[in-house]
């Protein structure tokens, strides 16, 4: 078994084919083949359907194992190069939309000022999207909403954040500056759905009112409420960062007493050890949310699994 065997069976299942690897790898169908079929012969199995082109089971858990030992190649080349030169090398971070609103161009001019050779690739995608990336180790880390019941995740505490009830004119809500939890409850709103963390939180605090909320549409992603919100579809629950100043010249925002905040936090696969890229960008996160003035921010840095 060898580098050249695992890195053609990968672009097989990258690239869909046999020639379309080969094209990939800049070789030709004829060497791509002959690496597979001595992986196939030593590991007893057959790797790729050679009918369709696709991965058999087995190969899909050989190609999930390449993966992490071409990501452990290149942090390894990245780590020795960090001792020698200066920090370079790719990171892939994940962040949630409203964090990434205010973080994200802060970290760009910081890691850019201080590791000039470290190329920042962000994915903006919700919570429920960012996790299954940082199981399979497609990403770096990860800036996104707490608590997560993943055990192979690492989290610490980056912020958390104030929620508002963001409401569209002409609403009955509208005309309140202030309401309970109970009042909340007898409104359709528009909410994420059940299973993620925004949502599971805010129905843990309404089951302690005795009371359910009542979801008008459920949407997994906060950006897109708010610009339902924004646009009168209807009442939203939001973070802070989400409901800009802005916003009050066509909705009102309005306080809930008993409405705790999110809790938005810094993610990464427990195993392996984060590049030395890798660890930069978590240092640079760390320094921005400590000396960020955000209006609803409330900053916490606690480490755990």
């Amino acid at each position: 078994m060898d580098l050249r065997q695992l890195a053609a069976l990968v672009a097989v299942a990258d690239e869909g084919s046999f020639s379309a690897a080969a094209r990939a790898l800049n070789t030709v169908q004829s060497n791509v083949s002959t690496h597979i079929a001595r992986l196939e012969r030593e590991l007893g199995a057959v790797l790729v359907d050679r009918a369709g082109g696709m991965l058999t089971e087995e190969g899909e858990v050989v190609v999930g194992r390449a993966r992490r030992i071409q990501r452990e190649l290149e942090s390894l080349r990245t780590d020795v190069a960090s001792l020698l030169h200066q920090v370079s090398g790719q990171v892939r971070l994940g962040c949630i939309g409203t964090a990434g609103r205010w973080l994200v161009p802060r970290l760009f001019v910081l890691v850019a000022d201080r590791h000039p050779d470290v190329d920042v690739v962000i994915v903006d995608a919700t919570t429920t999207s960012l996790v299954p990336q940082l199981l399979s180790e497609t990403l770096d880390l990860a800036v996104l909403n707490l608590p997560l019941a993943e055990p192979e995740l690492l989290t610490e505490q980056l912020f958390d954040e104030e929620r508002v009830l963001v409401v569209p004119g002409g609403h009955p809500l509208a005309e309140h500056t202030r309401i309970d939890f109970g009042e909340l409850a007898e409104h359709e709103l528009l909410l994420e759905p059940r299973g993620t963390p925004f949502r599971d939180e805010l129905d843990r605090a309404a089951a302690k009112f005795g009371v359910t909320l009542q979801a008008q549409a459920e949407v997994d992603g906060i950006r897109l409420l708010s610009t339902l919100a924004f646009e009168g579809f209807g009442p939203a629950v939001l973070p802070a960062t989400a409901a800009p100043q802005w916003i009050d010249e066509t909705c009102q925002r309005v306080s809930v007493d008993g409405l705790l905040p999110r809790s938005v936090g810094l993610a990464r696969n427990q195993r392996g050890r984060l590049s030395a890229p890798a660890r930069a960008v978590q240092e640079a996160i760390r320094e921005i949310v400590r000396e960020a003035d955000q209006a609803g921010i409330h900053r916490g840095f606690t480490e755990g699994a």
